[in-house]
């Protein structure tokens, strides 16, 4: 071979090549004259770039906004999986239950048989001021009827409420009066309780269930143990059974009534954070009062702050199931069109150091179903199934032994309470018959059941006799549940006393629910024989 043909060999091959890709892109672009579009490669602004390239030449119409959102949403989920971002349509919902209010008429009420029926309207609130009543039904809002039309939760909501001072015109129907009943509502701001009740369990033993930690729970707590104390409460039973969190601030106040000064609560720290602690002060009321602690699988995040504090600190007893395990802090960020973002931004620990986080590597699937991995493994029924390795023993002021790693051990376990379920009893649950039955019964019954003059009177003096049960399998016949004998044997006290529950609950609101349930309660029971 010549060097004039060594040198046109790889010459040739160049050509070849660059003819190829060009044929190439060609072909790939069908009709498209441009070539490569040239991307931005400045630091932070692929994303950017992308949306805009996406929204400009995409072969379709696209929400850009929409894709824009659900691209935040997944990738905040790629963080963590409490990291996340609520569109401007939702933050009110969202912000609601943790600012402790709401805009609006003040009511609770009901859709039954396409119809809006007030369970209760709020005390102290517009409605209640005006003298609408329980068992009242809204027919009409500014004149449109919305009876007997398929009115939704949604659409009631949107309806009634609004901004503070607005007025809103209804018409209610009222049993035993013959005409409508025309209100002029004028909204305002209603409170959304988290204290669900207080109340004494016996004479020395107060209970005060906490549904969530919002920005008013440690005024409705102090308001509640305040009012227990001048009962005579020398013992406190505080149920966070259920409870999935919110503001810190509110666990920490809540803490601060029960710890002796300088103790630590709980301490925060992150990349960008430096460790910051909440220390108790001397000004709590709750020093003298032994404490109880009730937890469960649904515990978290500041439910978890308050019985780690209690635990490490040796100021009283957790009972319960192993928490949820949510470790994370959370700091809000609203941006200008009215959507916000809520970053993680540090891990709490408790006083010993245990930072009770669950793992969340294997993704936001896999770390909710960890409940149903705990059950599987049978963690719901026998401690003997919770993994406690060595690593993750600490150790309390006192010498007791306490485990990170994934939320909170109890002191005392107490499992998962089966007794009297059955088949039957969940059909009659998941059916909805017990919320319908025992509506319309206390609607029905109202006048009668009012005689018993206070909550506490009912929940020792009102029965559910085997008529009431007649009653209520008769109902549960027309849905398709029949009764099965054998199995009503199993589960007729659980059947009788929610329906007392739930009946009461209906006239009294908690103060005629959690008495009832917490008498045939294991827990309570196991509580109560133990604190």
């Amino acid at each position: 071979m010549s060097s004039k043909t060594q040198l046109y060999i790889p010459l040739g091959l160049a050509v070849t090549l660059c003819i190829g890709i060009v044929m190439g892109l060609r072909l790939g672009r069908g009709n498209s004259s441009e070539g490569f579009r040239n991307l931005s490669t400045k630091k932070g602004s692929k994303l950017t770039e992308i949306l805009s390239y996406i929204e400009h030449e995409y072969v379709d119409t696209i929400n850009i906004s929409a894709l824009e959102e659900k691209a935040i949403q997944t990738l905040l989920q790629e963080l963590d999986p409490h990291s996340y971002y609520i569109p401007p349509q939702d933050l009110a919902a969202a912000n609601e239950p943790l600012e402790g209010n709401f805009e609006g008429i003040g009511v609770e009420f009901r859709i039954q048989r396409d119809t809006v029926a007030i369970i209760t309207p709020i005390a102290g609130g517009p409605s209640a001021k005006l003298g609408i009543l329980s068992g009242d039904r809204i027919v009409s809002v500014e004149g449109d009827n919305i009876a007997g039309n398929g009115i939704t939760n949604a659409k009631v909501i949107e309806l009634l409420r609004g901004k503070k001072g607005t007025t809103v015109n209804v018409e209610v129907k009222r049993s035993g009066v013959t005409k409508l009943i025309p209100f002029a509502i004028e909204r305002d701001k209603i409170p959304i309780f988290s204290v669900d009740i207080a109340y004494m369990l016996n004479e020395d033993v107060g209970y005060i269930k906490i549904s969530r930690f919002a920005r008013t729970t440690y005024d409705e707590f102090k308001k509640g143990t305040n009012e227990l104390l001048n009962q005579g409460m020398k013992k406190l039973v505080i149920d966070l059974r259920g409870n999935g969190g919110g503001y810190m601030d509110a666990a920490v106040s809540i803490i601060d009534e029960m710890l002796d000064g300088n103790k630590l609560i709980v301490y925060t720290e992150g990349k960008a954070r430096n460790r910051k602690e909440y220390k108790s002060t001397s000004t709590g009321s709750l020093k003298g009062v032994e404490i109880g602690v009730l937890i469960d699988e649904a515990s978290a995040s500041a439910s978890e702050i308050v019985a780690g504090a209690i635990q490490d600190n040796d100021r009283g007893t957790i009972f319960g199931r192993r928490s949820f395990g949510k470790g994370l802090v959370q700091e809000p960020s609203q941006w200008p069109d009215g959507s916000a973002l809520r970053l993680t931004i540090a891990r709490y620990y408790t006083p010993t150091g245990r930072c009770i986080q669950k793992p969340y590597k294997d993704g936001v699937k896999q770390y909710y179903r960890d409940y149903y991995n705990r059950i599987k493994r049978g963690e719901m029924m026998n401690i003997d199934s919770i993994n406690l390795p060595d690593s993750l023993k600490f150790t309390t002021p006192a010498g007791k032994t306490v485990y990170g790693g994934g939320g909170i051990m109890p002191d005392v376990f107490i499992p998962y309470d089966t007794t009297g379920h059955t088949y039957l009893f969940s059909e009659l649950i998941y059916g909805g018959i017990f919320r319908q039955f025992c509506f319309d019964y206390a609607d029905q019954h109202r006048e009668e059941l009012n005689k018993f003059k206070t909550a506490t009177i009912a929940v020792n003096k009102f029965e559910i006799t085997p008529a009431i049960v007649s009653e209520f399998f008769a109902l549960a016949k027309t849905k398709g549940v029949e009764k099965i004998d054998a199995e009503f044997v199993i589960s007729q006290t659980l059947i009788e006393t929610r329906l007392k529950a739930e009946i009461l609950n209906h006239i009294w609101s908690n103060e005629g629910l959690y008495p009832v349930l917490n008498k045939s309660d294991k827990t309570i029971k196991k509580v109560l024989e133990l604190l």
